[in-house]
């Protein structure tokens, strides 16, 4: 009972996260799934089924806020499906022992990107308006659908970052329109897993408890979106992954770390996430500093324009 709790609570605050920022809900869910020894084709299976429902509930919330561009969805979104059906057969193909540790890395690679890009960079801006042409967006779905059947997470982080650094769609459009596209990613992906590992592996348990969780979050995370500092988050999420799976690889036969290069190498990533979350924080405050001046002197020009008016008249 303690695990479904657990998992449900894993479930809200994935969903919560992924709803706010556009990603992380697989990676995030994935992580820990076979943190605590899960096959990695089942884990990944796992974590799609539930998404099946928590991206229809985050998918319904984005548009109901106003935060979905349904050509985007069909975009990217069909060729995402064809990139995690692709996926899911591969990893499914794969042994349980060859197929934890890529898993593993594929996360820690997502985990670094997220750290690194949400710390230096938080939301690029710029282009806004201009159109998302279907050569770029049908690849990445492609790439994104691929990466995240695979790697049990990874359509956000793939393809949020993607279409936020072309600038040409509003930052909340861009989530909630990969987060609906979701939708049709994750079916495909367990179409794949039911037809490459069937069902014998999946506790159906954990997908309700994670469905659950995600489903209760995914309205509160559509309302978030306009509120919550998406550079501090991306810090602190990325440094669990990072955290998470450096654990797991060097406790795998692959590296088979001592305790004591274990513990080294985890004071160094806390010391390293630690410090990220905290130039996150300041780096937000000065751009929400230099916005709050930027108005200020916007309108002290608009009201000397005005008198200036006045005064001519």
């Amino acid at each position: 009972m303690r695990a479904l709790i657990l998992l449900g609570l894993v479930g809200f605050a994935a969903q919560l996260v992924d709803g706010s920022l556009g990603m992380a809900y697989g990676v995030t869910s994935t992580t820990l799934l076979l943190a605590i020894g899960t096959n990695a084709a089942a884990a990944s299976a796992t974590v799609h089924l539930a998404e099946i429902g928590t991206t229809l509930a985050s998918g319904i919330s984005h548009w109901r806020f106003g935060n979905v561009d349904w050509k985007v969805v069909a975009k990217i979104g069909i060729p995402g499906a064809v990139g995690a059906f692709a996926g899911a057969t591969f990893l499914s193909s794969l042994s349980t022992e060859i197929a934890a540790p890529v898993m593993s890395i594929i996360l820690l690679s997502l985990g670094v990107y997220i750290l690194i890009r949400f710390t230096a960079f938080g939301l690029p801006r710029g282009n806004l308006g201009k159109p998302l042409r279907r050569r770029f967006l049908a690849p990445l779905g492609l790439l994104a659908g691929f990466v995240d059947a695979t790697g049990g997470g990874g359509w956000g982080p793939v393809g949020t970052p993607a279409i936020l650094a072309s600038g040409r769609l509003a930052p909340r459009k861009v989530i909630g329109s990969i987060d609906a596209s979701e939708f049709l990613v994750a079916i495909a992906a367990s179409i794949g897993f039911f037809i490459g590992i069937g069902s014998e592996n999946i506790d159906f348990a954990w997908v309700a408890v994670l469905l659950l969780g995600g489903v209760i979050a995914a309205p509160i995370a559509a309302w978030l979106v306009r509120h919550i500092p998406p550079r501090i988050l991306g810090s602190a999420v990325g440094g669990v992954i990072v955290l998470t799976n450096v654990r797991t690889l060097l406790r795998s036969d692959w590296i088979d770390a001592s305790g004591a290069v274990q513990t080294i190498a985890y004071l160094v990533i806390a010391a390293i996430w630690a410090a990220a979350i905290a130039y996150s924080v300041r780096e937000y405050r000065r751009d929400k500093a230099n916005e709050s001046v930027e108005a200020l002197e916007l309108e002290l020009r608009r009201k000397a324009t005005e008198e200036e008016e006045t005064a001519s008249a």
